[in-house]
């Protein structure tokens, strides 16, 4: 069992250990559903009163935005090396990331009317659908799936560093960044990579219920999923705002 979400890894819930005896004891798919469930709650509603802060307080932007981008990341490690900590620190994850994305809505929405529903229609709906997908066995999670979503993610990871570090210096990597058919290609590549790794998440958290992980990592295995979901969120926003800047 391996997931090439940085959240999640089978060293993770080998560490949690089993022989949980009593079902209340054990992680179950429906526990970790039902976080996930109120996980994104508490993301929108974070997202709400960012939205309505930024309108009215445009200087909170980078607060908001940066502030909240950086405490998820931080959050995600602690809760990569304390699982045990997951119960606290997904709750808090969702918060700020929550703030972070209805910073980065707003700021978007301003160029794009509506893009920020839209972006949220999309990202949920590709939600159901890799659900879906998983559920009914259209896709098969298998380890050369696994391997080559790890490919795609390094290599994303990789253009995405260069791009970083070169903007320090004035530089862009050409074409992936504007609206043309080059970048808009990318960014649906880097969507539908987003995408599959919802997949994969599915897949660790139905084979840590097997396992019989302790209760505990519902909490861990819903944090994955909201990482995957932020990330994909993202990458649709991205998309969409290279659509409509063609108009």
């Amino acid at each position: 069992m391996r997931s090439s979400n940085p959240v999640m890894s089978e060293r993770i819930f080998q560490r949690a250990g089993t022989g949980y005896t009593t079902d209340a004891d054990v992680m179950t798919v429906q526990g970790a559903a039902i976080k996930t469930g109120i996980l994104i709650l508490l993301a929108f509603a974070a997202a709400a009163f960012s939205w309505q802060t930024c309108m009215t307080q445009p200087q909170l932007y980078p607060a908001f935005a940066f502030g909240g981008g950086i405490a998820g990341f931080v959050l995600v490690l602690v809760s990569s090396f304390k699982p045990k900590l997951s119960p606290y620190t997904a709750p808090m994850y969702a918060v700020v990331e929550g703030l972070a994305l209805g910073a980065i809505s707003v700021l978007m929405n301003q160029y794009y009317p509506e893009i920020a529903i839209q972006a949220v229609c999309l990202t949920f709906g590709t939600l159901f659908t890799m659900c879906m997908v998983y559920s009914n066995g259209w896709i098969k999670v298998t380890d050369r799936l696994r391997t080559g979503l790890m490919a795609a993610l390094g290599g994303i990871f990789f253009i995405y560093l260069a791009s970083f570090i070169l903007g320090f210096f004035g530089v862009q990597i050409p074409y992936i960044h504007g609206n043309g058919p080059i970048g808009i290609g990318f960014s649906l590549i880097v969507v539908g990579v987003a995408a599959f790794f919802l997949l994969l998440d599915f897949d660790f958290i139905t084979k840590g219920a097997q396992y019989g992980a302790p209760k505990y990592m519902e909490w861990y295995g819903a944090l994955g999923l909201m990482v995957t979901l932020v990330w994909l969120y993202l990458e649709i926003l991205r998309l969409l705002s290279k659509l409509q800047s063609r108009d």
